[in-house]
Protein backbone atom coordinates (compact mmCIF):
# COMPACT_ATOMS: atom_id res chain seq x y z
CA UNK A 1 0.00 0.00 0.00
CA UNK A 2 1.29 3.37 -0.87
CA UNK A 3 0.70 6.69 0.92
CA UNK A 4 1.43 9.97 1.99
CA UNK A 5 1.87 12.34 4.61
CA UNK A 6 -0.42 14.86 4.16
CA UNK A 7 -2.04 18.15 5.55
CA UNK A 8 -4.98 18.18 7.55
CA UNK A 9 -5.24 22.04 6.59
CA UNK A 10 -8.97 22.91 7.17
CA UNK A 11 -10.26 19.68 8.21
CA UNK A 12 -8.94 15.87 9.17
CA UNK A 13 -10.66 14.58 6.35
CA UNK A 14 -8.88 16.78 3.72
CA UNK A 15 -6.16 14.24 4.11
CA UNK A 16 -8.25 11.82 2.82
CA UNK A 17 -9.65 13.43 -0.16
CA UNK A 18 -5.89 14.52 -1.14
CA UNK A 19 -4.86 11.23 -0.69
CA UNK A 20 -7.79 9.50 -3.45
CA UNK A 21 -7.25 12.06 -5.70
CA UNK A 22 -3.22 11.48 -5.86
CA UNK A 23 -4.65 7.60 -6.33
CA UNK A 24 -2.92 6.94 -2.64
CA UNK A 25 -4.19 3.97 -0.99
CA UNK A 26 -2.84 4.56 2.68
CA UNK A 27 -2.35 7.75 4.32
CA UNK A 28 -0.28 9.41 7.25
CA UNK A 29 -1.15 12.53 9.15
CA UNK A 30 -0.56 14.71 12.11
CA UNK A 31 -4.08 14.38 14.31
CA UNK A 32 -2.91 18.15 15.74
CA UNK A 33 -0.63 21.18 15.17
CA UNK A 34 2.68 18.80 15.68
CA UNK A 35 4.36 22.77 16.83
CA UNK A 36 2.40 22.96 19.70
CA UNK A 37 1.94 20.95 22.99
CA UNK A 38 -1.59 21.80 23.53
CA UNK A 39 -4.17 21.74 20.91
CA UNK A 40 -8.28 21.99 21.28
CA UNK A 41 -9.82 18.53 21.57
CA UNK A 42 -11.48 17.33 18.42
CA UNK A 43 -14.51 17.94 17.56
CA UNK A 44 -17.14 15.31 16.96
CA UNK A 45 -18.09 17.00 13.62
CA UNK A 46 -14.59 16.44 12.30
CA UNK A 47 -14.20 13.04 14.06
CA UNK A 48 -17.56 12.24 12.31
CA UNK A 49 -16.38 13.82 8.72
CA UNK A 50 -12.85 11.54 9.13
CA UNK A 51 -14.62 8.11 9.99
CA UNK A 52 -16.83 8.93 7.27
CA UNK A 53 -14.29 9.45 4.85
CA UNK A 54 -12.65 6.42 6.03
CA UNK A 55 -15.50 4.23 5.52
CA UNK A 56 -16.66 5.37 2.24
CA UNK A 57 -13.04 4.86 0.78
CA UNK A 58 -12.66 1.11 2.54
CA UNK A 59 -9.87 2.53 4.79
CA UNK A 60 -11.61 1.63 8.03
CA UNK A 61 -9.48 -1.68 8.32
CA UNK A 62 -6.38 -2.86 7.07
CA UNK A 63 -4.00 -0.72 8.49
CA UNK A 64 -4.73 1.91 5.87
CA UNK A 65 -4.69 5.20 7.98
CA UNK A 66 -1.34 6.77 10.07
CA UNK A 67 -0.32 8.85 12.55
CA UNK A 68 2.57 10.66 13.41
CA UNK A 69 3.51 12.03 16.76
CA UNK A 70 4.46 15.09 18.05
CA UNK A 71 8.43 15.88 17.13
CA UNK A 72 7.90 17.56 20.39
CA UNK A 73 7.74 14.46 22.86
CA UNK A 74 10.64 13.21 24.71
CA UNK A 75 10.16 9.86 26.13
CA UNK A 76 13.66 9.44 26.53
CA UNK A 77 14.23 12.76 28.45
CA UNK A 78 16.16 13.27 31.61
CA UNK A 79 14.40 16.44 32.66
CA UNK A 80 11.21 15.44 34.73
CA UNK A 81 9.38 18.62 33.76
CA UNK A 82 9.75 17.59 29.53
CA UNK A 83 9.42 13.77 30.21
CA UNK A 84 6.14 14.22 32.06
CA UNK A 85 5.41 16.66 29.54
CA UNK A 86 6.22 14.07 26.61
CA UNK A 87 4.05 11.21 28.39
CA UNK A 88 1.00 13.97 28.47
CA UNK A 89 1.19 14.57 24.92
CA UNK A 90 1.71 11.32 23.91
CA UNK A 91 -0.97 10.36 26.07
CA UNK A 92 -3.21 12.54 23.96
CA UNK A 93 -1.94 11.44 20.59
CA UNK A 94 -3.07 7.65 21.54
CA UNK A 95 -6.36 8.87 22.55
CA UNK A 96 -6.58 11.29 19.37
CA UNK A 97 -5.46 7.77 16.70
CA UNK A 98 -8.00 5.16 18.81
CA UNK A 99 -11.42 7.77 18.40
CA UNK A 100 -9.92 8.28 14.77
CA UNK A 101 -9.44 4.72 13.95
CA UNK A 102 -6.04 5.39 13.20
CA UNK A 103 -4.24 1.58 14.37
CA UNK A 104 -0.23 2.84 13.68
CA UNK A 105 1.46 5.65 15.55
CA UNK A 106 4.60 6.08 14.76
CA UNK A 107 6.78 8.10 16.94
CA UNK A 108 10.96 9.09 17.27
CA UNK A 109 11.95 6.96 20.42
CA UNK A 110 13.80 10.57 21.99
CA UNK A 111 17.08 11.48 22.91
CA UNK A 112 18.83 10.81 26.09
CA UNK A 113 20.62 14.07 26.13
CA UNK A 114 22.57 14.60 29.70
CA UNK A 115 22.43 11.28 30.31
CA UNK A 116 23.37 7.99 28.90
CA UNK A 117 21.83 5.29 26.37
CA UNK A 118 20.85 2.84 28.73
CA UNK A 119 19.16 5.69 31.08
CA UNK A 120 17.19 6.82 27.96
CA UNK A 121 15.84 3.48 27.06
CA UNK A 122 14.94 2.90 30.53
CA UNK A 123 12.97 6.03 30.69
CA UNK A 124 10.99 4.97 27.38
CA UNK A 125 9.95 2.16 29.07
CA UNK A 126 8.99 3.52 32.20
CA UNK A 127 7.31 5.93 30.23
CA UNK A 128 5.07 3.08 28.19
CA UNK A 129 3.97 1.75 31.88
CA UNK A 130 2.26 4.74 32.49
CA UNK A 131 0.82 5.19 28.94
CA UNK A 132 -0.69 2.09 28.58
CA UNK A 133 -2.00 2.45 32.79
CA UNK A 134 -3.39 5.54 31.15
CA UNK A 135 -5.35 3.86 27.95
CA UNK A 136 -6.23 0.26 28.69
CA UNK A 137 -7.41 -1.93 25.70
CA UNK A 138 -6.62 0.09 23.11
CA UNK A 139 -6.04 -0.84 19.73
CA UNK A 140 -3.22 1.93 18.73
CA UNK A 141 0.08 0.49 17.94
CA UNK A 142 3.13 2.29 18.76
CA UNK A 143 5.51 2.48 16.02
CA UNK A 144 9.02 2.91 17.04
CA UNK A 145 10.81 4.96 14.44
CA UNK A 146 14.58 3.49 13.92
CA UNK A 147 16.60 7.34 13.10
CA UNK A 148 19.86 8.75 11.66
CA UNK A 149 21.64 9.42 14.71
CA UNK A 150 22.29 12.85 15.03
CA UNK A 151 23.16 13.85 18.74
CA UNK A 152 21.83 11.78 22.04
CA UNK A 153 19.16 10.33 19.43
CA UNK A 154 17.99 6.75 20.44
CA UNK A 155 16.86 4.76 17.38
CA UNK A 156 20.14 4.25 15.21
CA UNK A 157 21.22 1.09 15.56
CA UNK A 158 18.82 -1.80 15.08
CA UNK A 159 19.67 -3.35 18.23
CA UNK A 160 18.76 -0.21 20.32
CA UNK A 161 15.20 -0.61 18.79
CA UNK A 162 15.14 -4.01 19.67
CA UNK A 163 16.27 -3.49 23.60
CA UNK A 164 13.73 -0.68 23.74
CA UNK A 165 10.50 -2.97 22.49
CA UNK A 166 11.75 -5.50 24.54
CA UNK A 167 12.06 -3.43 27.84
CA UNK A 168 8.60 -1.84 27.31
CA UNK A 169 7.07 -5.20 26.72
CA UNK A 170 8.47 -6.29 30.07
CA UNK A 171 7.71 -3.33 31.67
CA UNK A 172 3.66 -3.53 30.25
CA UNK A 173 2.99 -6.75 29.51
CA UNK A 174 1.62 -5.36 25.99
CA UNK A 175 3.27 -7.01 23.36
CA UNK A 176 0.64 -6.59 20.81
CA UNK A 177 0.83 -2.93 21.25
CA UNK A 178 4.34 -1.96 20.41
CA UNK A 179 5.67 -2.30 16.43
CA UNK A 180 8.19 -0.69 14.13
CA UNK A 181 8.63 1.92 11.76
CA UNK A 182 11.49 1.51 9.40
CA UNK A 183 12.60 5.02 7.61
CA UNK A 184 14.56 4.32 4.54
CA UNK A 185 16.49 7.38 4.39
CA UNK A 186 17.46 6.83 8.49
CA UNK A 187 18.41 3.63 7.86
CA UNK A 188 21.12 4.63 5.28
CA UNK A 189 21.79 7.67 6.69
CA UNK A 190 22.70 5.66 10.06
CA UNK A 191 25.14 3.73 8.44
CA UNK A 192 22.72 0.64 6.67
CA UNK A 193 23.78 1.42 3.51
CA UNK A 194 20.62 0.48 0.72
CA UNK A 195 22.39 2.18 -2.13
CA UNK A 196 21.28 -0.78 -4.80
CA UNK A 197 18.99 -4.12 -3.82
CA UNK A 198 21.53 -6.69 -2.87
CA UNK A 199 22.78 -4.17 -0.14
CA UNK A 200 19.08 -3.14 1.34
CA UNK A 201 18.42 -7.01 0.96
CA UNK A 202 21.25 -7.17 3.04
CA UNK A 203 19.89 -4.56 5.50
CA UNK A 204 16.14 -5.85 5.44
CA UNK A 205 18.11 -9.16 6.72
CA UNK A 206 19.74 -7.51 9.14
CA UNK A 207 16.56 -5.80 10.49
CA UNK A 208 14.47 -9.31 10.51
CA UNK A 209 17.54 -11.01 12.60
CA UNK A 210 17.71 -7.98 14.76
CA UNK A 211 14.14 -6.71 16.01
CA UNK A 212 12.28 -8.68 13.56
CA UNK A 213 10.30 -7.94 10.07
CA UNK A 214 7.04 -9.68 11.76
CA UNK A 215 6.93 -6.53 13.76
CA UNK A 216 7.87 -4.09 11.41
CA UNK A 217 4.00 -2.12 11.12
CA UNK A 218 4.98 1.36 8.51
CA UNK A 219 7.56 1.74 5.98
CA UNK A 220 8.41 5.01 5.33
CA UNK A 221 10.16 5.36 1.83
CA UNK A 222 11.99 8.18 1.40
CA UNK A 223 15.84 8.82 -0.43
CA UNK A 224 18.53 10.49 1.66
CA UNK A 225 20.45 13.48 0.93
CA UNK A 226 22.99 12.20 2.76
CA UNK A 227 25.67 9.30 2.05
CA UNK A 228 25.54 6.09 4.46
CA UNK A 229 26.95 6.82 7.66
CA UNK A 230 26.28 10.64 6.87
CA UNK A 231 23.55 10.73 10.00
CA UNK A 232 21.94 13.42 7.75
CA UNK A 233 18.31 13.61 8.56
CA UNK A 234 17.18 14.61 4.77
CA UNK A 235 14.62 13.01 2.53
CA UNK A 236 15.02 12.87 -0.97
CA UNK A 237 12.86 11.87 -3.71
CA UNK A 238 12.69 8.90 -4.34
CA UNK A 239 15.74 7.44 -7.07
CA UNK A 240 16.69 10.95 -6.53
CA UNK A 241 19.50 10.90 -3.61
CA UNK A 242 22.08 8.21 -2.21
CA UNK A 243 20.28 5.45 -2.17
CA UNK A 244 18.74 5.15 -5.82
CA UNK A 245 15.55 3.28 -7.45
CA UNK A 246 17.31 -0.32 -6.65
CA UNK A 247 17.47 0.18 -2.83
CA UNK A 248 13.68 0.63 -2.67
CA UNK A 249 12.74 -2.22 -5.13
CA UNK A 250 14.30 -4.32 -2.57
CA UNK A 251 11.75 -2.81 0.19
CA UNK A 252 8.94 -3.33 -2.45
CA UNK A 253 9.09 -6.62 -3.38
CA UNK A 254 9.84 -7.90 0.19
CA UNK A 255 7.29 -10.79 0.63
CA UNK A 256 7.24 -10.10 4.64
CA UNK A 257 6.21 -6.27 4.23
CA UNK A 258 3.00 -6.85 1.62
CA UNK A 259 0.26 -5.03 2.82
CA UNK A 260 2.27 -2.69 5.38
CA UNK A 261 1.49 1.06 4.52
CA UNK A 262 4.69 2.74 2.46
CA UNK A 263 4.38 6.28 3.46
CA UNK A 264 5.99 8.68 1.59
CA UNK A 265 7.44 11.79 3.20
CA UNK A 266 9.35 13.38 0.50
CA UNK A 267 9.29 16.92 -0.57
CA UNK A 268 6.04 17.94 -1.16
CA UNK A 269 5.00 21.04 -4.45
CA UNK A 270 4.74 20.69 -8.05
CA UNK A 271 7.55 20.02 -11.13
CA UNK A 272 7.77 22.43 -14.03
CA UNK A 273 4.74 21.42 -15.66
CA UNK A 274 2.55 21.39 -12.23
CA UNK A 275 2.92 17.28 -11.93
CA UNK A 276 2.37 17.04 -8.09
CA UNK A 277 5.98 15.35 -6.26
CA UNK A 278 3.79 12.68 -5.08
CA UNK A 279 2.48 11.43 -8.31
CA UNK A 280 5.67 11.42 -9.53
CA UNK A 281 7.23 9.60 -6.95
CA UNK A 282 4.13 7.16 -6.84
CA UNK A 283 5.00 6.52 -10.39
CA UNK A 284 8.70 5.46 -9.70
CA UNK A 285 7.44 2.88 -6.69
CA UNK A 286 5.42 1.30 -8.31
CA UNK A 287 7.53 1.20 -11.55
CA UNK A 288 9.80 -1.03 -9.45
CA UNK A 289 7.18 -3.63 -8.45
CA UNK A 290 8.51 -6.92 -9.57
CA UNK A 291 5.74 -9.02 -11.47
CA UNK A 292 5.95 -11.94 -8.80
CA UNK A 293 7.09 -11.37 -5.08
CA UNK A 294 10.26 -12.20 -3.98
CA UNK A 295 10.04 -15.41 -2.09
CA UNK A 296 10.93 -14.75 1.84
CA UNK A 297 14.04 -14.75 3.00
CA UNK A 298 13.83 -16.09 6.49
Amino acid sequence: MFGSHLSIAGAMANALREAEKLGLDCVQVFTKNQQQWKAPPLKDEAVAQWLSELARLGWNTGGRAVSHASYLINLASPDDALWRASIDLMTEEIERCQRLNIPFLVHHPGAFTTSTLDDGLARIAAAYEELFRRTPGYGVVSCLENTAGGGSTIGRAFEDLARLRALIIDRTGAESRVGYCFDTCHAHAAGYDMAGREKADAVLDEFDAVCGLAHLRVVHLNDSKGAAGSRLDRHEHIGKGAIGLQGFAAVLNRRELAGRPMILETPKGTDEAGVPHDTLNLRRLTGLLDAKPAPSRT
